[in-house]
């Protein structure tokens, strides 16, 4: 098959496809059916999962930075002159 040909397929099928394949729920149609409200009760779901997590790896990390400074500065003054 040649290049146009297959633009061309490409663009007919793109063209004949149904309207409401487009978009979900959310997006397109009754935004309140039960699909909608599944979505949005997944993502308030995952949001509630997904924030805490990264809120605690986030002070995982700023609690070895914390603990790095803090040895440093120990360091520095147990350290004996030279």
């Amino acid at each position: 098959m040649n290049r146009s040909l297959q633009m061309l397929l490409g663009v007919v099928l793109a063209l004949a496809m149904h309207s409401s394949a487009f978009g979900c729920a959310a997006c397109f149609g009754k935004s309140d059916s039960p699909m909608a409200y599944g979505m949005n009760a997944g993502i308030i779901s995952l949001l509630a999962v997904i924030v805490p997590v990264l809120g605690l790896i986030a002070s995982f990390f700023g609690y070895i930075v914390y603990r790095a400074r803090r040895v440093g500065s120990e360091s520095d003054i147990n350290s004996p002159a030279v």
